[in-house]
């Protein structure tokens, strides 16, 4: 009985690691996108605290991933998403100089 309890909690803890790693690989492709449509440089990405409460002081369990960009290659910008599960539930953006030709 205590092998079929060590394995199962072995079982879970990788299950929760792999689940981990799916929503850092998410994340990132997230913020490459948004970067990409908005014409910024993804500078890096780095995940930052888990919490139980969104933003919005709701429940459920939540990963904050913050970035770094660039709007012209001079200056640096933090920015962060809030992940649930496998979704992003929100996105930040902080004001930013708008890169020349841009048309948005």
């Amino acid at each position: 009985m205590d092998n079929l309890f060590g394995i199962l909690i072995i079982a879970i803890i990788g299950f929760l690691f792999w689940q981990q790693r799916r929503q850092t690989e998410l994340a990132q492709y997230y913020i490459e996108q948004r970067c990409k449509n908005m014409g910024l440089q993804m500078i890096s990405f780095a995940r930052g605290e888990q919490k139980l409460k969104d933003h919005h002081g709701e429940w459920g369990w939540r990963t904050v991933f913050v970035f770094e960009f660039s709007a012209d290659g001079m200056d640096v910008y933090q920015g962060y998403i809030e992940m649930k599960r496998l979704r992003a539930s929100y996105f930040y953006v902080p004001p930013h100089r708008i890169p020349e030709g841009c048309d948005y």
